[in-house]
């Protein structure tokens, strides 16, 4: 995955959160739900995000930033690995 199609996935689940908390607002969605898939959603921005830095990294030290893999939300979020 290039780094322009990362930050357009970056860009998507954005959005998603806005319109998750949109739909709060007017009623649509219950706070639990919403809260579990805002969850879901900030997990998956952190690996994203997680992943670009891994690529920048690469790069800087002369490696092929195409070897980066996205990591699990668990070694993302808790450090793990």
């Amino acid at each position: 995955m290039a780094d322009r199609d990362i930050h357009q996935h970056i860009d998507e689940l954005i959005q998603r959160e806005k319109d998750l908390r949109a739909a709060l607002g007017r009623g649509e969605l219950s706070r639990e739900d919403e809260q579990k898939q805002l969850r879901e959603t900030e997990v998956e921005l952190d690996r994203l995000w997680d992943l670009l830095r891994q690529r920048a990294a690469k790069r800087e030290f002369g490696e092929n930033a195409n070897e980066a893999q996205m990591r699990s939300g668990k070694t993302v979020e808790d450090y793990l690995d």
